[in-house]
């Protein structure tokens, strides 16, 4: 395993931890605005209907998804300004 791998494992983690938080932050303020209200329905909520369900997942995918890779993304090329070297 490379030296720059090595060193940036506990700098993704850090990141991975932060944009699982900003994710969620994200995702609450997504539905709010899509489903005027203030949290999505779980998988298990008897008053909902499958639809509402699976759209609420797959939303909450989609915005984790994409903010996991930016955070990810933004991890590595600061890495790289600061090092030189590509981290992976």
């Amino acid at each position: 395993m490379k030296a720059s791998t090595l060193a940036y494992k506990p700098v993704g983690t850090v990141l991975g931890i932060a944009g699982g938080m900003l994710a969620g932050a994200v995702f609450q303020q997504v539905w709010k605005r899509l489903g005027h209200e203030d949290e999505a329905p779980g998988a298990t909520d008897r008053d909902r209907t499958w639809g509402e369900v699976l759209l609420a997942a797959a939303i909450q995918g989609a915005v984790f998804s994409t903010v996991r890779a930016a955070v990810d993304r933004g991890g590595a090329t600061a890495v790289h300004r600061l090092s030189g070297t590509w981290p992976g």
